[in-house]
């Protein structure tokens, strides 16, 4: 096996810890109501996510890992070709890879949604009817292996370096556990992180039942892509959200088999299952004057 020191022993502990703190400030601290049992939604996630990890320890790490490797050994790569590792350029390559991988990420992402084969995998994340810090690790394990393919495309192409790799690894999971939670930061404290990063009252929208609300918010660590792409919003009131897919809206249909099973079923259209449409809402530039959820 290959073996991987300072996220086995350093990274993955952190994470962990992170996790249970972040279970806990936003059982103290809620942002939206919670509809279902939280424990029990809790330990499903969990479930789910088991093969998932298996993948990621497995696959999703060290292949891109090894591909870095690979690449800077035989100068592959636009990084490696204008950035040699020394000196003053090596770290411009350095944080450059970091934005060129997180970037590629709002593209894989928004492939996830606009690609029915891929959204058929992604969608067993967004079915979770509430969202909190859970709802991170809450992957189908085969849309994890096909993002390792895109890991390791974007690490030839551009020459993403090895400790560059890693680092944006931890950051991913640990921004990702971040926007997932149920945190409720003072809106001014959100506003001002969302600036740059991504955070709970913007993914929140994401996760909305309403198709537009559900096309936006794409970035994971960096809120800019989704600026540059006109895809940003945190114009809803948390309130007003709902949670998941449509056409998923009875509980007894997400049970753990069920959500491994549900690529492979035949897919649902986008309706409530009375056959409606989710109400769009008029998009605004800021949230509302009269947001109570603060």
């Amino acid at each position: 096996m290959f073996t991987i020191p300072a996220f086995d022993y350093v990274a993955s502990p952190l994470m962990v810890l992170f996790f249970g703190l972040l279970l806990l400030i936003q059982w103290r601290y809620p942002l939206r109501k919670q509809h279902y049992v939280p424990l029990r939604r809790i330990i499903r996630n969990i479930s789910v996510a088991l093969p998932t990890f298996v993948v990621l320890r497995l696959a999703l790490l060290p292949l891109p890992l090894l591909t870095a490797v690979w690449a800077r050994d035989n100068n592959i790569g636009l990084i490696n070709w204008l950035f040699p590792e020394q000196g003053v350029g090596a770290w411009v390559g350095y944080g450059l890879g970091f934005l060129v991988f997180d970037y590629a990420y709002y593209w894989w992402h928004y492939a996830t949604h606009r690609v029915g084969f891929l959204y058929r995998f992604h969608q067993v994340h967004h079915s979770d009817l509430d969202m909190d810090t859970s709802t991170a690790i809450r992957f189908h394990f085969v849309e994890l292996l096909m993002s390792v393919a895109f890991r390791v495309l974007v690490v030839l192409v551009f020459g993403i370096g090895f400790w560059v790799a890693i680092v944006y690894e931890v950051v991913f999971e640990t921004a990702a556990q971040f926007h997932h939670s149920n945190w409720k930061l003072p809106k001014w404290v959100e506003a001002t992180i969302n600036v740059l990063f991504v955070t709970p009252r913007v993914h929140g929208i994401h996760h909305s039942i309403v198709r537009d609300e559900f096309n936006s918010n794409w970035g994971t660590v960096f809120s800019l892509w989704d600026r540059l792409h006109g895809t940003h919003r945190m114009d809803i009131a948390q309130r007003e959200l709902i949670i998941g897919v449509p056409a998923y809206r009875d509980d007894d249909e997400l049970t753990v088999g069920k959500l491994l099973a549900m690529p492979f079923r035949k897919q649902r259209d986008w309706k409530l299952p009375n056959g409606e449409q989710p109400e769009t809402r008029t998009k605004t530039e800021t949230l509302p004057d009269s947001e109570t959820d603060n």
